[in-house]
């Protein structure tokens, strides 16, 4: 998926990697996020579609912790779809709890 809608923080003709999130929940959609972003390169403009309803209160609060931006929704038909740029340095978290930052005595 390329372009961008105007007023959306992106070039018009930059790369999106798409990810679809389906009905996943929090804590599941946060770790698929996680786990896709890693393997990113830095600067990588991310399009998540998701139907979670409270993505768009954790999706924001999720890139403050690790450092990913977040860029907001994205207009676009259908399921919602929102806007993140991978970070080069994020703050790891937890295997199981996405919304807690890992630490040396991280249990998971």
């Amino acid at each position: 998926m390329t372009g961008s809608a105007p007023g959306h923080p992106h070039a018009p003709t930059e790369a999106v990697h798409h990810l679809d999130g389906g009905d996943l929940g929090c804590a599941r959609l946060l770790i698929l996020l996680r786990d896709h972003a890693a393997k990113l390169d830095p600067g990588t403009l991310v399009h998540l579609t998701t139907s979670d309803p409270v993505a768009p209160i954790d999706l924001p609060a999720w890139c403050r912790l690790t450092g990913h931006s977040y860029l907001g929704p994205v207009p676009t038909p259908g399921t919602p779809t929102y806007g993140i740029r991978v970070t080069g340095r994020p703050v790891p978290t937890r295997g199981h709890q996405p919304w807690h930052p890992a630490t040396g005595q991280d249990r998971s």
